[in-house]
Protein backbone atom coordinates (compact mmCIF):
# COMPACT_ATOMS: atom_id res chain seq x y z
CA UNK A 1 0.00 0.00 0.00
CA UNK A 2 1.02 3.30 -1.17
CA UNK A 3 0.79 6.11 1.53
CA UNK A 4 0.30 9.42 0.64
CA UNK A 5 -0.38 12.45 3.34
CA UNK A 6 -1.76 15.76 2.48
CA UNK A 7 -1.07 18.56 5.39
CA UNK A 8 -1.85 22.00 6.85
CA UNK A 9 -3.02 23.91 9.66
CA UNK A 10 -6.47 23.70 10.47
CA UNK A 11 -9.24 25.34 8.05
CA UNK A 12 -6.94 26.13 4.95
CA UNK A 13 -9.11 23.27 2.84
CA UNK A 14 -7.46 20.02 2.92
CA UNK A 15 -10.87 18.32 3.22
CA UNK A 16 -12.47 20.23 0.13
CA UNK A 17 -9.06 19.80 -1.94
CA UNK A 18 -8.59 15.89 -1.40
CA UNK A 19 -11.04 14.43 -3.62
CA UNK A 20 -9.78 16.02 -6.41
CA UNK A 21 -6.04 14.86 -5.55
CA UNK A 22 -7.36 11.73 -5.07
CA UNK A 23 -8.47 11.88 -8.78
CA UNK A 24 -5.61 13.15 -9.68
CA UNK A 25 -3.10 10.63 -8.18
CA UNK A 26 -5.40 7.51 -8.52
CA UNK A 27 -5.74 7.20 -4.91
CA UNK A 28 -8.94 5.29 -4.09
CA UNK A 29 -8.79 5.58 -0.18
CA UNK A 30 -8.75 8.50 2.35
CA UNK A 31 -8.78 8.83 5.93
CA UNK A 32 -9.83 12.30 7.22
CA UNK A 33 -10.94 13.04 10.95
CA UNK A 34 -11.34 9.46 11.74
CA UNK A 35 -13.02 8.30 9.00
CA UNK A 36 -12.19 6.08 6.12
CA UNK A 37 -13.63 6.56 2.74
CA UNK A 38 -13.53 4.39 -0.17
CA UNK A 39 -14.28 5.57 -3.38
CA UNK A 40 -16.32 7.97 -2.51
CA UNK A 41 -18.44 5.94 0.30
CA UNK A 42 -17.84 5.77 3.95
CA UNK A 43 -16.43 2.31 5.08
CA UNK A 44 -15.47 2.98 8.24
CA UNK A 45 -14.89 5.16 11.10
CA UNK A 46 -16.75 8.48 13.00
CA UNK A 47 -15.76 11.33 11.93
CA UNK A 48 -14.21 13.85 14.71
CA UNK A 49 -16.62 16.38 13.68
CA UNK A 50 -19.39 14.80 15.04
CA UNK A 51 -17.65 15.57 18.76
CA UNK A 52 -18.94 17.96 21.15
CA UNK A 53 -15.22 19.62 21.73
CA UNK A 54 -12.35 20.46 20.10
CA UNK A 55 -10.22 17.81 22.86
CA UNK A 56 -12.42 14.66 22.15
CA UNK A 57 -12.39 15.76 18.00
CA UNK A 58 -8.63 15.52 18.51
CA UNK A 59 -8.48 11.81 19.96
CA UNK A 60 -10.74 11.21 17.54
CA UNK A 61 -9.24 12.52 14.76
CA UNK A 62 -5.60 10.25 15.52
CA UNK A 63 -7.46 7.07 16.57
CA UNK A 64 -6.75 7.31 20.00
CA UNK A 65 -9.83 4.64 20.82
CA UNK A 66 -8.84 1.39 20.49
CA UNK A 67 -12.22 0.10 19.10
CA UNK A 68 -12.59 3.35 16.70
CA UNK A 69 -8.37 2.20 15.22
CA UNK A 70 -9.81 -1.15 15.04
CA UNK A 71 -12.42 -1.12 13.08
CA UNK A 72 -10.40 1.47 10.67
CA UNK A 73 -7.87 -1.46 10.84
CA UNK A 74 -10.07 -4.26 9.87
CA UNK A 75 -11.61 -2.17 6.98
CA UNK A 76 -8.42 -1.74 4.87
CA UNK A 77 -7.06 -5.36 5.57
CA UNK A 78 -10.90 -5.89 3.47
CA UNK A 79 -10.74 -3.68 1.11
CA UNK A 80 -6.82 -3.54 0.36
CA UNK A 81 -6.73 -0.15 -1.28
CA UNK A 82 -3.40 0.44 -3.07
CA UNK A 83 -3.38 3.82 -2.32
CA UNK A 84 -4.26 5.74 0.88
CA UNK A 85 -4.26 9.47 1.51
CA UNK A 86 -4.36 10.69 5.10
CA UNK A 87 -4.95 14.34 5.86
CA UNK A 88 -3.78 15.97 8.99
CA UNK A 89 -2.45 18.84 10.01
CA UNK A 90 0.90 18.50 10.54
CA UNK A 91 3.80 15.54 10.13
CA UNK A 92 3.13 14.57 13.67
CA UNK A 93 -0.32 14.53 13.40
CA UNK A 94 0.10 12.07 10.40
CA UNK A 95 2.55 10.04 11.94
CA UNK A 96 0.53 9.56 14.78
CA UNK A 97 -2.28 7.91 12.77
CA UNK A 98 -0.14 5.63 10.77
CA UNK A 99 1.14 4.34 14.04
CA UNK A 100 -2.20 4.00 15.38
CA UNK A 101 -3.44 2.19 12.08
CA UNK A 102 -0.48 0.06 11.69
CA UNK A 103 0.26 0.81 8.47
CA UNK A 104 3.55 1.33 6.44
CA UNK A 105 6.04 4.22 7.77
CA UNK A 106 6.93 4.88 4.01
CA UNK A 107 5.21 8.40 3.55
CA UNK A 108 4.88 10.70 0.78
CA UNK A 109 3.85 14.04 2.45
CA UNK A 110 2.39 16.79 0.36
CA UNK A 111 1.70 20.58 2.05
CA UNK A 112 -1.36 21.65 1.48
CA UNK A 113 0.82 24.99 -0.11
CA UNK A 114 1.87 22.50 -2.97
CA UNK A 115 -1.44 21.95 -4.28
CA UNK A 116 -3.51 25.08 -3.24
CA UNK A 117 -2.55 28.75 -4.07
CA UNK A 118 -1.81 31.44 -0.98
CA UNK A 119 -5.28 33.54 -1.62
CA UNK A 120 -7.27 30.68 -1.92
CA UNK A 121 -6.08 29.06 1.26
CA UNK A 122 -6.22 32.10 3.08
CA UNK A 123 -9.85 32.70 2.17
CA UNK A 124 -11.10 28.73 3.48
CA UNK A 125 -9.10 29.63 6.62
CA UNK A 126 -11.54 32.85 6.98
CA UNK A 127 -14.07 31.23 5.90
CA UNK A 128 -13.68 28.57 8.91
CA UNK A 129 -12.82 30.87 11.26
CA UNK A 130 -15.77 33.44 11.02
CA UNK A 131 -18.73 31.06 9.53
CA UNK A 132 -17.61 27.33 11.55
CA UNK A 133 -17.62 25.40 8.17
CA UNK A 134 -16.07 22.06 7.98
CA UNK A 135 -16.23 19.62 5.08
CA UNK A 136 -16.13 16.32 5.08
CA UNK A 137 -15.02 14.32 1.24
CA UNK A 138 -18.09 12.19 1.13
CA UNK A 139 -21.57 12.69 -0.66
CA UNK A 140 -24.45 14.10 1.74
CA UNK A 141 -26.24 10.68 1.46
CA UNK A 142 -23.77 8.96 3.28
CA UNK A 143 -23.53 11.86 5.93
CA UNK A 144 -27.41 11.41 6.37
CA UNK A 145 -27.16 7.53 6.75
CA UNK A 146 -24.18 8.38 9.55
CA UNK A 147 -26.08 10.50 10.62
CA UNK A 148 -29.29 8.67 10.97
CA UNK A 149 -27.57 5.55 12.60
CA UNK A 150 -25.57 7.59 14.97
CA UNK A 151 -28.73 9.54 16.15
CA UNK A 152 -30.65 6.34 16.80
CA UNK A 153 -28.06 4.69 18.92
CA UNK A 154 -27.60 8.33 20.85
CA UNK A 155 -30.91 9.54 20.95
CA UNK A 156 -29.31 13.43 20.75
CA UNK A 157 -28.74 16.04 18.54
CA UNK A 158 -25.45 15.57 17.20
CA UNK A 159 -25.38 16.89 13.78
CA UNK A 160 -26.50 20.65 12.45
CA UNK A 161 -29.51 20.61 10.73
CA UNK A 162 -27.58 23.34 8.05
CA UNK A 163 -25.73 21.07 5.40
CA UNK A 164 -24.67 22.13 2.13
CA UNK A 165 -23.45 20.54 -0.79
CA UNK A 166 -20.03 20.74 -2.79
CA UNK A 167 -19.90 18.79 -5.79
CA UNK A 168 -19.59 14.96 -4.18
CA UNK A 169 -18.43 16.73 -0.61
CA UNK A 170 -20.65 17.85 2.60
CA UNK A 171 -20.23 21.08 4.13
CA UNK A 172 -21.11 21.12 7.82
CA UNK A 173 -20.99 22.89 11.20
CA UNK A 174 -19.87 21.38 14.16
CA UNK A 175 -20.67 21.23 17.47
CA UNK A 176 -17.10 22.85 18.48
CA UNK A 177 -16.88 25.16 16.10
CA UNK A 178 -18.17 28.30 17.61
CA UNK A 179 -19.94 30.80 16.54
CA UNK A 180 -19.54 33.42 13.29
CA UNK A 181 -19.40 36.94 12.05
CA UNK A 182 -21.63 38.41 9.55
CA UNK A 183 -21.08 41.09 7.94
CA UNK A 184 -23.60 43.58 6.80
CA UNK A 185 -24.13 43.92 2.87
CA UNK A 186 -24.26 47.93 3.66
CA UNK A 187 -20.65 47.34 4.79
CA UNK A 188 -19.43 45.45 1.97
CA UNK A 189 -20.69 48.61 -0.06
CA UNK A 190 -19.77 51.37 1.49
CA UNK A 191 -16.07 49.59 1.53
CA UNK A 192 -16.64 49.16 -2.47
CA UNK A 193 -17.72 52.72 -2.57
CA UNK A 194 -14.96 54.23 -1.17
CA UNK A 195 -12.29 51.97 -3.05
CA UNK A 196 -14.22 52.78 -6.58
CA UNK A 197 -14.12 56.65 -5.69
CA UNK A 198 -10.34 57.03 -6.41
CA UNK A 199 -11.46 56.17 -9.94
CA UNK A 200 -12.60 59.50 -11.96
CA UNK A 201 -13.89 57.33 -14.59
CA UNK A 202 -16.12 55.44 -12.16
CA UNK A 203 -19.44 57.36 -12.27
CA UNK A 204 -21.59 54.90 -10.37
CA UNK A 205 -21.45 51.48 -8.55
CA UNK A 206 -24.25 49.67 -9.49
CA UNK A 207 -24.35 46.77 -7.67
CA UNK A 208 -22.31 44.92 -5.04
CA UNK A 209 -22.78 41.39 -3.70
CA UNK A 210 -20.99 39.30 -1.36
CA UNK A 211 -20.69 35.54 -1.90
CA UNK A 212 -19.40 32.73 0.91
CA UNK A 213 -21.18 29.80 -1.25
CA UNK A 214 -17.69 28.18 -1.09
CA UNK A 215 -15.11 31.32 -0.54
CA UNK A 216 -15.59 35.10 -0.27
CA UNK A 217 -16.34 36.08 -3.67
CA UNK A 218 -17.15 39.48 -4.30
CA UNK A 219 -18.84 40.90 -7.59
CA UNK A 220 -19.56 44.42 -8.43
CA UNK A 221 -21.36 46.14 -11.25
CA UNK A 222 -20.21 49.25 -12.54
CA UNK A 223 -21.10 52.39 -15.12
CA UNK A 224 -17.89 53.58 -16.69
CA UNK A 225 -16.90 57.09 -18.42
CA UNK A 226 -14.01 56.60 -20.47
CA UNK A 227 -12.52 59.15 -22.87
CA UNK A 228 -11.57 57.88 -26.04
CA UNK A 229 -8.82 54.69 -26.62
CA UNK A 230 -8.60 53.87 -22.87
CA UNK A 231 -7.42 51.26 -21.78
CA UNK A 232 -10.23 49.29 -20.12
CA UNK A 233 -8.85 46.51 -18.71
CA UNK A 234 -5.95 48.08 -16.67
CA UNK A 235 -8.50 50.20 -15.26
CA UNK A 236 -10.72 46.94 -13.96
CA UNK A 237 -7.30 45.29 -13.23
CA UNK A 238 -6.49 48.03 -10.87
CA UNK A 239 -10.10 48.74 -9.19
CA UNK A 240 -9.59 45.16 -8.42
CA UNK A 241 -6.43 45.32 -6.45
CA UNK A 242 -7.69 48.12 -4.43
CA UNK A 243 -11.05 46.12 -3.68
CA UNK A 244 -8.64 43.39 -2.97
CA UNK A 245 -6.19 45.85 -0.44
CA UNK A 246 -9.47 47.21 1.00
CA UNK A 247 -11.34 44.05 1.80
CA UNK A 248 -8.21 42.25 3.05
CA UNK A 249 -7.11 45.40 5.63
CA UNK A 250 -10.58 46.61 6.72
CA UNK A 251 -12.48 43.12 7.30
CA UNK A 252 -9.39 40.87 7.32
CA UNK A 253 -10.80 39.03 4.15
CA UNK A 254 -9.07 37.77 1.05
CA UNK A 255 -11.84 37.39 -1.61
CA UNK A 256 -10.86 34.47 -3.31
CA UNK A 257 -12.48 36.56 -6.76
CA UNK A 258 -13.04 39.96 -8.04
CA UNK A 259 -15.94 40.03 -10.54
CA UNK A 260 -16.15 43.29 -12.07
CA UNK A 261 -19.21 43.67 -14.60
CA UNK A 262 -19.35 46.97 -17.02
CA UNK A 263 -23.52 48.05 -17.30
CA UNK A 264 -23.11 50.70 -19.19
CA UNK A 265 -20.18 52.75 -20.57
CA UNK A 266 -19.85 56.62 -21.55
CA UNK A 267 -17.93 58.32 -23.83
CA UNK A 268 -15.78 61.25 -22.08
CA UNK A 269 -14.96 64.06 -23.02
CA UNK A 270 -11.72 65.12 -23.98
CA UNK A 271 -9.48 67.73 -21.41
Amino acid sequence: MEIYALYGTSGTGKSSSALELAHRMNIDAIIDDGILIYQGRKVAGTSAKYEKTKIQAVKRAIFHYDEHAEEVRRSLEQIQPGRLLILGTSQRMITRIVEALHLPASIEYIPIESIKPPQEIEAARYVRETMGRHVIPIPRVEVEKDYLQRLIASATRIFSSKKEVIGESTVVHPPFSGGRILIHPQVLRKITLAACSRYEEVSQVVKVAFSFDDLPRLQITLALKLPFLADMTRLIRDIQEDLHKEASFCLNIAPASIDIQVASLELASAK
